[in-house]
């Protein structure tokens, strides 16, 4: 029997381990010996979100909304500088909204923001071409790890990436080429894409595929390639993302089958972003 928000009393569903059929109401999985393997009850519907989280859609809401809100505070100090440039937000709207960077993490302590910065953008085109890729890859990337641990690489990347572009922002600064400073101030997306992009490479290396991995590898060097021949680009971010979203899909191995854990993860990977933009802005009114 089903009940109200998919809660299942009776009969049997799927093991959120192992994928065995299990009595709703067993202690143990008397395949792999998971405890509750029903959660109590919600298995199937926990299993359905895992099927389609809707992570893609949720990624281009927030940030074109968070882009929105950053424009609205940036009032007339919106910026325009250059093709890349166009409908920029200010420097503040985006540190208040959680930018990353040497400054933010090392002058300000916000560590929280190597998550936050992940989804602001610092341009029409920026934000544009982000979420092209994110609509590209992210798709690819949960056919062939699950959709819990798409995000869960989604998350580590960006994460990775941030971590590298501010120590480098910090402390490589005396490199002779300006490319590989890191940052002092990074927003954007692209440190996740380089993450996907990552663990797609490991698959086609763990699987074998010559096609997935020689064309996700083409894609990270042409882009890669790109972040030299444009001085805002965060190059640091990007090897970082890469590093993380290889490191990633390694140890969450792609061969085998996606548990409910990884779900549980996701979810909590999505909860703890939200909550990193909350924090920027109210430690950003408190310091005002």
């Amino acid at each position: 029997m089903v009940r109200m928000f998919g809660r299942q009393t009776t009969g049997s569903v799927v093991c959120a381990s192992c994928g065995d059929l299990v009595g709703v109401n067993d202690d143990t999985c008397y395949n792999c010996g998971r405890r509750n393997p029903g959660l109590w009850g919600y298995a199937s519907a926990v299993r359905r979100l895992g099927s389609d989280m809707g992570f893609v859609p949720f990624v281009v809401g927030m940030s074109v909304v968070l882009y929105v809100i950053s424009l609205l505070m940036s009032g007339g100090n919106i910026m325009g500088g250059g093709m890349f440039g166009i409908l920029s937000p200010s420097t503040q709207a985006n540190l208040m909204l959680g930018a990353s960077g040497a400054v933010p993490v090392f002058v300000f302590d916000r560590w929280w923001t190597v998550l936050s910065a992940g989804w602001l953008h610092g341009g029409l085109l920026h934000i544009f071409f982000n979420m092209y890729w994110v609509r590209q890859l992210a798709p690819a990337v949960s056919d062939l790890y699950g959709p819990g641990r798409m995000v869960i690489v989604y998350t580590v990347a960006t994460i990775v990436g941030f971590l590298m572009s501010s120590f480098a922002g910090a402390f490589l600064g005396w490199i002779p080429i300006p490319m590989l400073r890191g940052a002092q101030l990074t927003v954007g997306a692209s440190a996740a894409i380089f993450g996907l992009l990552g663990a797609l490479v490991y698959y086609g290396r763990r699987t074998g595929s010559s096609a997935v991995y020689s064309q996700a590898l083409t894609y990270a060097a042409i882009m890669f390639l790109f972040g030299f021949v444009m001085s805002s680009i965060d190059n640091w971010a990007h090897a970082g993302g890469f590093v993380g979203g290889y490191v990633a899909g390694r140890l969450l191995d792609p061969l085998q089958p996606e548990r409910i854990n990884h779900v549980a993860w996701a979810l909590g990977c999505l909860v703890l972003s939200v909550l990193s933009i909350i924090v920027s802005v109210l430690h950003g009114l408190y310091l005002g």
